[in-house]
């Protein structure tokens, strides 16, 4: 068992307060975004065994079997399949959408057909894995997530009374719904950006009036002016998660986080289509190909709980699995055996894991068949694969 040494990273749109209210240190200031916890080449997560500091992610690779057990690699190959995060949006992340794991291979293997550098900005796939995710909230979280009803978006752009939106509202009525969600996404996408950077002023001048329903729109319209992207969220759930509440966010549905403290857990893949909200690149014939055009609840899952305590939150693939354990006083130590890796993420309290007092924001590595005991009060997240 490990203890973790986790990068934070600075995302523009990262809060510079969430991180660190969580962790109990000063805010330098900076937006910080993001706490990687894992084994993933761009931030891996530092251990020491006694002969030095060095990457979670060397250590797999040295002896993948001794670390993620046999049935792991057998099934996902010698990596950790999963990044844990704690996620802190103090302003809107891109709307997206992430491929399946058909579309990231065909994707990849193009790209790399045709000489697309894999750090180049125009570049979509820069890996062949899918990446599903799960975001559970810390805090009030506010995010997209999926289309609504295609006569719903058409009474909310409706309200705002813009000329330009009135051919999406009539689309929207009159079509059936994977043409109408197709055509508007496509229309607003492929604007002239003059005009369109005009509709969303006019259509967030018109949301701060209104307020209520439409005030998500003013709020992203401020960080993103004239981007299509606001009217894009326009056909989209609004979702407001409570502590505890988690989302899941499968292949080709589009979402975005708006604000809120979270812990994410992924696939281990940086696969992202945009939609919009971002200066980075959009690629609009790709994403049209991946977004899946069908209006969908948001689905908001609360997790289930054991006998032993542990409350899972299910989901339908087997690269992650999440539970988390809240532990009142008093509790009787939990063993916690797994043929799986596992991280260890506290979140409240002060829990033991082992030997280990952790404080929030605290996390260890346990390798696969390590037999570990959970004790002490607090809030403790469990990350670990479906083998």
């Amino acid at each position: 068992m490990d203890r973790l040494a986790n990068t934070v990273r600075p995302y523009a749109w990262g809060s510079t307060t969430a991180i660190p209210a969580l962790t109990g240190t000063e805010p330098t200031g900076e937006p910080q975004a993001e706490m990687w916890l894992g084994a993933h080449p761009g931030a891996p997560s530092r251990i020491d065994r006694g002969t030095g500091d060095q990457a979670l992610s060397a250590v797999i690779e040295a002896d993948p079997e001794a670390e993620l057990g046999a049935p792991t690699v057998a099934k996902f190959g010698p990596r950790l399949p999963f990044l844990l995060k704690i996620l802190a949006a103090g302003a809107p992340l891109s709307l997206q959408v992430h491929p399946d794991l058909a579309q990231a291979k065909e994707g990849y293997a193009d790209e790399e057909r045709r000489g697309v550098p894999v750090d180049a900005p125009h570049r979509n796939y820069k890996d062949a894995n899918h990446k599903p995710e799960l975001i559970c909230a810390l805090t009030h979280f506010d995010g997209f997530c999926g289309f609504r009803a295609p006569a719903e978006s058409a009474d909310l752009l409706a309200a705002l009374d813009v000329d330009s939106l009135k051919p999406y509202v009539d689309i929207l009525r009159a079509h059936p719904e994977e043409a109408a969600l197709r055509e508007v996404l496509t229309a607003v996408l492929s604007a002239d950006p003059a005009g369109m950077k005009a509709t969303v002023t006019d259509a967030a001048a018109a949301a701060e009036r209104l307020g209520g329903a439409h005030a998500p729109y003013a709020s992203i319209a401020h960080h993103y002016p004239g981007d299509p992207g606001v009217i894009a969220a326009m056909l989209l759930n609004h979702v407001q998660l409570q502590p505890g509440e988690a989302l899941f966010l499968g292949a080709g549905i589009p979402h975005a986080y708006l604000n809120g403290l979270g812990v994410e857990i992924m696939a281990n893949s940086d696969n992202v289509l945009r939609c919009g909200l971002t200066p980075k690149h959009v690629d609009v014939p790709e994403l049209l190909r991946i977004v899946r055009f069908e209006a969908t609840e948001p689905g908001i899952l609360r997790p289930e709980a054991a006998p032993d305590g542990e409350e899972l939150y299910e989901t339908p693939i087997d690269e992650f699995r999440l539970s988390r354990y809240v532990r009142p006083e008093d509790t009787r130590p939990l063993p916690l055996p797994a043929a799986t890796p596992q991280i260890l993420l506290c979140t409240a309290g002060a829990p033991r894991v082992g030997e280990l007092a952790l404080a929030p924001g605290q996390s260890v590595f346990v390798p696969a068949g390590e037999n570990v005991t959970l004790s002490g009060t607090g809030t403790v997240f469990r990350a670990t694969v479906v083998a």
